[in-house]
């Protein structure tokens, strides 16, 4: 069977992966713990779900304009000129299945062949896949533990040739947390000004950011290359939201345009019920929004305190999002020969022998790195990291007995 080239050059999600693994262990009666899963533990909030009952009760069921209702996209507006004192209009905003799509969009209406695209590795691995399919080339910018993983303009800006025609920036970051600070993005913006590239704003974990640290990234390119800026957010992470399938993109209205027209031949609108109920989450209550912030944060900092117990586990408090991103570098060193010798080694050894699910370095452009989602239960952090824990010795003390 001969399929498409570009089928060729894509490769499957493999965080998609895990959470497929975790099902198919559990279908068979297998207990997991399952830190591998990007997605909040808990429940969307009631007045969102009765806002998509409502839109039932209502027969609200038909087909939308292909880029959301007017209602939504004013929500859509008045959110961010209430959050970040940026203004658009209607025109500027489209409603998609998504962040994903949200991306996905604005990748196939500004890149193309030739082109280069510029992102931060470690990196949500969505985002380069993305550029593939719109036939451009993906150009990574390094960022390092050491500095935690934090995103400099410098490195950005080294990687700009005369094929540069997007940057792409995912803050806070999937899979580190870090950020990127204000006068790092406002240098990346003046120098987005100068050489015409497209700056892409990755916002989706943007209310889930853990101190009261500047993070105004839409007011920054607003003011400094706003005709060269798409921000893309989501329902999902700060609402609960998921599966509801709900994003939206911000930009000028030739590119929004241009998405619409994308996605009237792809998907079409958005589930209309879900329209409504992302509706009331925007215009609702935020309370929800700050309760699970400090959940996560709670969470976080147990989560860091059990894994400190032991050195080999090299990890920081992420600023951003959900993860913990955790170097065990001196765990595979630490190993005889016959051991693993890489962090996807690692990840499925985990998983056969302790039922516990983490997301290799590997996913992320990582090596030597694993990923905790501890957007889980408390309990369940507690139970994954004990078992964990006794891996990384068990482990190591067989390998001392085998010197």
């Amino acid at each position: 069977m001969r399929l498409a080239d570009r089928t060729t050059r894509l490769a499957g999600s493999p965080t998609m992966k895990v959470t497929a693994t975790v099902d198919r262990l559990r279908r068979s009666g297998i207990e997991v713990i399952d830190f591998g899963a990007g997605e909040p533990d808990f429940p969307t909030p009631d007045a969102i779900k009765a806002a998509a009952r409502a839109a039932l009760d209502s027969n609200f069921t038909r087909y939308t304009p292909v880029a959301g209702i007017a209602e939504l996209k004013r929500a859509i507006c008045d959110r961010y000129r209430a959050d970040y004192g940026v203004e658009y209009q209607e025109s500027e905003v489209i409603v998609t299945a998504g962040g994903k799509q949200a991306l996905y969009n604005t990748a196939l209406s500004l890149f193309g062949a030739g082109d280069e695209v510029i992102t931060h590795a470690p990196y949500w691995p969505t985002l380069t896949e993305q550029i593939k399919l719109a036939e451009a080339t993906p150009v990574l910018a390094r960022t390092h533990p050491e500095d935690g993983f934090a995103i400099r303009a410098r490195t950005i800006l080294d990687a700009v040739t005369p094929r540069t025609r997007g940057i792409i920036i995912n803050s806070p970051c999937n899979p580190t947390g870090a950020l990127i600070s204000e006068s790092d993005l406002g240098a990346i913006a003046d120098a987005a000004a100068r050489q015409n590239i497209w700056v892409l704003v990755d916002l989706c974990y943007e209310k889930l950011i853990y101190d009261d640290v500047p993070h105004n990234l839409p007011r920054v390119l607003a003011e400094k290359c706003r005709d060269l800026t798409v921000l893309c957010g989501s329902a999902s992470k700060a609402y609960a939201m998921t599966g509801w399938r709900c994003g939206w993109a911000i930009g000028p209205s030739a590119v929004i345009a241009a998405s619409g027209a994308i996605q009237s031949h792809s998907t079409s609108n958005v589930t209309s019920i879900t329209q409504k109920a992302a509706l009331a989450a925007l215009t609702g209550s935020q309370a929800t929004v700050r309760e699970m912030l400090d959940e996560y944060r709670r969470r976080r900092d147990q989560l860091h305190q059990w894994l400190s117990a032991d050195p080999r586990l090299r990890c920081q408090k992420p600023a951003g999002a959900f993860y913990m991103f955790i170097d065990i570098g001196d765990v595979l060193t630490g190993l005889d020969p016959g051991g693993f010798r890489t962090s996807l080694d690692f990840a499925d050894a985990l998983l056969e022998e302790s039922r516990v699910a983490v997301t290799p370095g590997e996913a992320f452009d990582a090596p030597g790195f694993i990923r905790i989602s501890y957007a889980t239960s408390i309990e369940n952090l507690r139970e994954g990291s004990t078992r964990l824990l006794e891996f990384v010795r068990a482990h190591a003390t067989q390998a001392a007995a085998a010197r």
